[in-house]
């Protein structure tokens, strides 16, 4: 029995692929596309140049609602739910990484607060409490445009989830005191608000990561420095710089969830730790995409030069297609099985999707140098920034390749509360 092509609705394949898309996802694929090849790709090469912060494509993405992507509806956003950003995501970071890479931050301080919080266990305290605080927030974003930024890293095991953040907060009458210091804090500089995951600092107790909290820090806070410099070798426009936190006093209200639920979140949805994966899935597309058009002789600005008869360059591009379709397969499944307390198959099947597409992203733009020769190297094509930012997937907390090797291993061979003798 003969299939009808799949109708998508769309005049171009979103970089997850063909798939019977909602209304809303076509909409936003639409619009997540035509901003990317108009706006953000022509600028791409100055934020990598300047190591400098992508503000004109957040000017984009504020007005056409995306800062408020996965905002509920009934809080004002687009109601957007974890698939649907992840394919937007990736969609963006197939026309400029370092954009789709922190805006993703920004998003995760709604969606995890958000849908995901939604699926969380908590009292029902604990959920009247975060709902009152959430608003805030949601607010901030929906009338104010605010962006948030989420910085994790200290250099330590924290960020993998192994210890407790050395990053403290102190309860104090009406809110907190917060000390510490945060490296690759994406955003820096530009973000209204600090999303900081730290250790509540319990009198008498020791630290442990049961008790992180995660609170957000106003840029205008004083004791917050930002120093460090920024040249690293990909992904520049994040401006990941250093912050320091002296005695920074934040008010109740900015908790972005109660007490010790962060902890419970990150065992309930494992999937929250893979949304930076859609940002290298984009890259592998782009570094794919140019390889056809360079093969072509259709790169907008060269000479009409066509490479494709060589049957070299054919096996390369088959390849690279061949590898980028198990990328997409993986991840769409991982996207479509996200859920609270997933079962063993769908953790390790996040896992794989999660490294398929780290490791995959850099071979796909390796493979794509190697076929298209010395002229992709030059800095007037994308491809030699493709290679460099895709190279930086693999090494992102908390899930680097190392890691969900470790990860994928021991829970295959380990079932919850077993030990060896």
């Amino acid at each position: 029995m003969q299939r009808e092509p799949l109708n998508t609705g769309l005049d171009f394949t979103p970089a997850v692929g063909d798939m019977a898309f909602t209304p809303l996802q076509r909409e936003l694929l639409t619009v997540a596309n035509r901003l990317g090849r108009d706006k953000f790709a022509p600028r791409a090469a100055q934020w990598d140049r300047e190591a400098s912060f992508p503000f004109a494509n957040y000017e984009d993405l504020r007005e056409a609602g995306f800062l408020r992507l996965c905002v509920p509806r009934d809080h004002g956003g687009l109601g957007a739910d974890y698939p649907t950003y992840m394919m937007v995501a990736a969609e963006i970071g197939r026309f400029c990484g370092a954009t789709a890479l922190t805006w993703n931050m920004h998003i995760c301080s709604t969606m995890w607060t958000g849908v995901l919080a939604d699926g969380i266990a908590m009292t029902e305290a604990q959920r009247a409490e975060h709902a009152a605080r959430r608003e805030l927030h949601f607010q901030r974003i929906v009338n104010d445009g605010a962006v948030y930024a989420q910085p994790f890293s200290e250099g330590s095991a924290a960020a993998a989830g192994r210890a407790p953040f050395g990053t403290t907060a102190k309860k104090v009458d009406g809110g907190w005191l917060i000390n510490g210091r945060k490296i690759f804090a994406s955003l820096s500089g530009a973000a209204d608000y600090y999303g900081i995951l730290c250790t509540e600092d319990v009198e008498g107790k020791d630290p442990d990561p049961r008790d992180t909290m995660y609170i957000s820090v106003p840029a205008t806070s004083e004791g917050l420095t930002i120093s460090g410099d920024w040249d690293p070798l990909g992904m520049r426009g994040t401006v990941s710089r250093n912050l320091t936190f002296k005695d920074v006093f934040v008010t109740d209200a900015e908790q972005l969830m109660p007490r010790g639920i962060y902890f419970v979140g990150a065992q309930t949805w494992p999937a929250m730790f893979f949304t930076l994966a859609p940002t290298y899935l984009g890259l592998a597309n782009a570094a794919y995409d140019f390889t056809v058009q360079y093969l072509r002789g259709e790169v907008p600005g060269e000479p009409p030069v066509k490479r494709r008869q060589y049957p070299t360059k054919q096996i390369a591009v088959a390849q690279m297609r061949l590898q980028l379709e198990g990328m997409k397969a993986l991840f769409t499944r991982a996207i479509a099985e996200a859920r609270p307390n997933p079962g063993k198959d769908e953790k390790l099947r996040l896992y794989a999707a999660h490294h398929a597409v780290m490791e995959g992203a850099n071979d796909i733009a390796r493979l794509a140098i190697r076929t298209c020769g010395g002229q992709s190297m030059m800095k007037h094509l994308p491809l030699e920034r493709l290679y460099r930012d895709s190279r930086c997937g693999s090494l992102m907390l908390p899930w680097t390749a190392e890691l969900i090797v470790d990860r994928m291993g021991r829970e295959t061979l380990y079932e919850p509360g077993e030990k060896d003798a």
